[in-house]
């Protein structure tokens, strides 16, 4: 046999010799995931050219059994180590490792593995040998697995596949619990669809899987409760609040702390008792409120409902404790401490978080389903007293509807968990701000560092246009706070109002073409605006929205009108000064520290400023340095092409002059360049020249950066899945520009956004 003196060689040769005899119709690409070397059935792999250490090889191999388990997927039986020069194959049975297995190993797999201790001793098969190569053949057959055990590692990833293999099931079918009037079993006590992969669940409550509760919730079933977990050292910082909120009790007053959505009671685990005694806590989410009466039931001052009946199980949430509901508002246990003038009411709250604009929505198409709540008492209430987006949160229904029903007097509080932009730019509210702090999103269970509020308000009126909030972080299960605070400046215009092009034209006519937002000819789209074509549009620029969510989809700049609208077309006497709105719109990719996300925002309450300066000629230069920085940035998406409507259109904000000068090319000749904006122009350079040595390359077309990228810089996929450039010079000098381009804006651009309000 072969001697290898590379792993991933003698790993590919060993899967097409053995496959052709386990199963002939799997590939590469069906065994290898998770980042180790392949599961063929009931079997992991791992491959090395020569196995020295067993016991370090095993290690490894258990580390990436731990890893599929925690995502829900299938142990393998066997654990199978290839020593690829030695022909040899050891077996291991996973079983006899399950308590490793159900260990979590942080780091990558492969390192740190010295020291451990083989309690089994492998069977060997030399597979050079006919008779022993058949001996794994037969092996590499089986679909024998490991059952592991459930626990609060682990049960995300499991409850995620049983949704994904059951799409009617729900969280009730996958936990279940049989100590309540409702009784159902669920699938990780008494296991039938993975009945070959778990053991049963024998714990007798759920107060194990309390961090993981908002996790669990089914796609649509979660979507409707907004969930939304918050950390220990948060919850500690906002207690700090909440008894700021408590001296503020007037002397012989008492008071309540009531939480509308206290979920599992992730808020009130770190209060006193004493501070449990006045809380009065509800959840509308069935398995929530078990857990919340389990830990906080003897110590609030009341829970709602207070008892279970048969009645409370309401398809999943509970009967009666849907705070958006009329019949919550007349719920006579609360409403006696609101009719009460000697009583402080203070509501501390993480309001569910659910945009029913949002793209998740949109993925889903689940846009009615998931918006149930719009419907209810409160919201409809609401939209009499409230216009515009802000009512498509459904945070805004709890923290307008906090100081609408329960707050009366100025010694009333109200701290909240929500993002910035409900005080910020939807103006929701206008009262008294005590003090606050921002929190990053990432840790509430999201993939998203943003900047979370955590106010406390009073109920006296005060208009305010800045607050400061002290920055807390979380790093190594320890609070970070920053030694300054953040501002949050109120927005109070968009874009749209200001700066959006609202000249008519004569001259243009409606028969041209509409373009996607990857810059090519759209014909599938839904499309909203009208296909104006005329000699003196160059392109079309949506700079939508106040936030930075969905950055890619609300901002854009294109050679045509896009589909769905939401910006305008871009003339050729007055485009300069349109520039830094698109310039603005690239801040958040660029600078994606958690601070920056949700709490920066767009504005045109610079305008009077701005077009005064520009009428003045004061900052010329800025705007050839934004025509510079858009020619070289990604996220211009013009193209050249001919369009369906047989015309040529020419991308007039690039740099590529090989069919003559273009409009950019022609303006920045008055830019003064400095060394760091000649370095620029040589990167670019660069990659034109090695551009147009690719295969695709048009002579007949002019090249923006992210025609190149998408057109020319092409790329194969190998047997591994990976990417392979086809241009590797030409890829690196886009990543080189890319990042030259980011230094440049963030020196050369931002300072003067910020100067002029086009960010605040």
């Amino acid at each position: 046999m072969t001697t290898y003196t590379n792993e991933l060689e003698g790993q590919t040769e060993f899967y097409t010799t053995f496959l052709k005899r386990v199963n002939n119709k799997l590939t590469l690409s069906d065994i290898l995931s998770d980042n180790n070397d392949g599961v063929l059935n009931g079997n992991l792999l791992e491959f090395k050219l020569v196995i020295n250490d067993l016991n370090s090889v095993l290690f490894q191999a258990i580390k990436y059994l731990s890893a599929m388990r925690m995502k829900g997927k299938s142990v393998p039986a066997n654990i199978i180590l290839i020593s690829l020069n030695d022909h040899r194959a050891y077996i291991y049975s996973s079983k006899e490792y399950l308590y490793n297995i159900e260990q979590v190993y942080i780091g990558s797999a492969s390192k740190n593995n010295i020291g451990f201790q083989a309690i089994t001793s492998p069977l060997q098969l030399n597979y050079s040998s006919s008779i022993e190569a058949e001996k794994l053949v037969h092996l590499l057959k089986t679909t024998f697995y490991t059952r592991i055990n459930i626990d609060e590692n682990c049960i995300v990833g499991w409850a995620s596949r049983y949704y994904r293999e059951n799409p009617e099931a729900t969280k009730s079918g996958f936990i279940g619990d049989e100590t309540g009037e409702t009784q159902i079993v669920g699938e990780i006590r008494k296991p039938e669809k993975f009945k070959e992969f778990i053991n049963p669940y024998k714990g007798e409550s759920n107060i194990k899987f309390q961090y993981l509760m908002d996790k669990l919730n089914d796609e649509i079933q979660k979507k409707n409760l907004g969930a939304f977990y918050t950390p220990s050292l948060y919850v500690k910082k906002s207690i700090e609040l909440v008894r700021e909120a408590i001296r503020r009790v007037p002397e012989g007053n008492d008071y309540i702390i009531l939480d509308r959505c206290a979920g599992t009671g992730n808020l009130e685990l770190e209060l006193s008792d004493e501070e449990l005694s006045h809380c009065i806590v509800s959840t509308y989410e069935y398995y929530e409120y078990k857990v919340l009466m389990e830990l906080i039931g003897d110590k609030v001052l009341h829970i709602i409902p207070p008892f279970e009946v048969k009645e409370t199980f309401n398809n999943g949430t509970v009967r009666g404790a849907d705070a958006l509901s009329k019949e919550y508002l007349n719920i006579d246990i609360i409403k006696q401490y609101i009719d009460n003038p000697k009583c402080t009411i203070i509501l501390y709250e993480n309001p569910p978080y659910a945009e029913t604009t949002s793209m998740e929505h949109q993925r889903q198409n689940q846009g009615k389903k998931s918006s149930a709540w719009k419907k209810g008492f409160v919201v409809q209430e609401m939209k009499k007293e409230v216009s515009g987006v802000a009512t498509n949160d459904l945070a805004n229904a709890f923290i307008w509807s906090a100081f609408k029903y329960y707050l009366r007097q100025e010694t009333d509080s109200y701290i909240v968990f929500s993002p910035v932009k409900y005080w910020k730019s939807q103006h929701l509210i206008e009262k008294e701000f005590l003090d606050g702090f921002a929190f990053n999103r990432k840790h509430f269970h999201t993939n998203t560092n943003a900047c979370i509020m955590c106010a406390l308000w009073s109920n006296k009126n005060k208009t305010l246009k800045s607050i400061s909030l002290k920055a807390v972080d979380i790093k190594d299960n320890e609070s970070v706070v920053y030694p300054k605070k953040l501002k949050v400046d109120k927005v109070f215009t968009l874009y749209s109002k200001r700066y959006y092009e609202k000249r008519k034209f004569e001259d243009d006519v409606e028969n041209g073409i509409v373009v996607g937002l990857n810059g090519t000819e759209d014909t599938v789209g839904k499309i909203r605006i009208s296909p104006k074509y005329n000699k003196n549009i160059l392109g079309y620029l949506v700079a939508d929205s106040t936030t930075f969510d969905n950055p890619d989809a609300k901002s854009s700049l294109v050679i045509a009108g896009r589909y769905n609208g939401n910006g305008f077309f871009l003339r050729k006497d007055n485009f300069l000064e349109k520039l830094p709105m698109f310039a603005a719109s690239r801040y958040i990719n660029y600078n994606r520290e958690w601070t920056e996300r949700g709490r920066i925002m767009k504005s045109a309450d610079g305008s009077v400023k701005f077009l005064k300066d520009i009428k003045n000629k004061k900052i010329e230069q800025y705007l050839l340095k934004c025509l510079l920085f858009t020619t070289l940035e990604m996220q211009n998406h013009m193209r050249t092409f001919i369009g369906s409507d047989n015309r040529f259109y020419r991308n007039e904000l690039c740099l590529d002059i090989s069919n003559g000068e273009t409009i950019a090319s022609s303006s920045l000749s008055n830019l003064k360049l400095t060394d760091v904006e000649n370095n620029l122009l040589q990167q670019w350079n660069i990659v034109l020249n090695i551009a147009m040595q690719t295969k695709n390359y048009d002579n007949t077309l002019t090249y923006g950066v992210y025609q190149i990228f998408d057109e020319l810089n092409t790329f194969h996929r190998n047997d591994l899945d990976k990417k392979v450039f086809d241009y590797p010079e030409l890829n690196g000098h886009l990543n080189t520009l890319k990042t030259l381009v980011k230094n440049y804006y963030n020196q050369e651009i931002v300072p003067t956004l910020f100067e002029y309000q086009f960010l605040k």
